[in-house]
């Protein structure tokens, strides 16, 4: 069994409502130096060994990102990753920070 991480966020020119409901919290709650913030969802997957990375793209684009809307990275935590921006992102995007 191998572990996968997937992570997803919001496109960076998509509005992030709740990204800024939590800006704001931490600018009441003294913590005034976080400039930004994005809300993704991280998702844990323990997989066998025929799941293939093109596998896991399908997981991540078909069933928990919206490709519209988000980007995602995967990361197979045995040590190899991927670590790329997908579903449209552009190419010189700096990848997101881990959430």
């Amino acid at each position: 069994m191998a572990r996968v991480a997937v992570d997803v966020v919001i496109k960076p020119e998509i509005l992030d409502p709740q990204g800024k409901a939590i800006l704001a919290a931490l600018a009441r709650t003294g913590h005034a130096g976080v400039s930004s913030v994005r809300q993704g969802k991280h998702f844990d997957l323990e997989v066998d060994d025929s799941v293939t990375d093109a596998d896991l793209e399908e997981i991540a684009g078909g069933l928990l990102a919206n490709p519209v809307i988000e980007t995602w990275t995967i990361t197979r935590l045995d040590g190899t990753a991927d670590g790329a921006p997908h579903a449209g992102a552009p190419a010189d995007a700096e990848p997101e920070a881990a959430l």
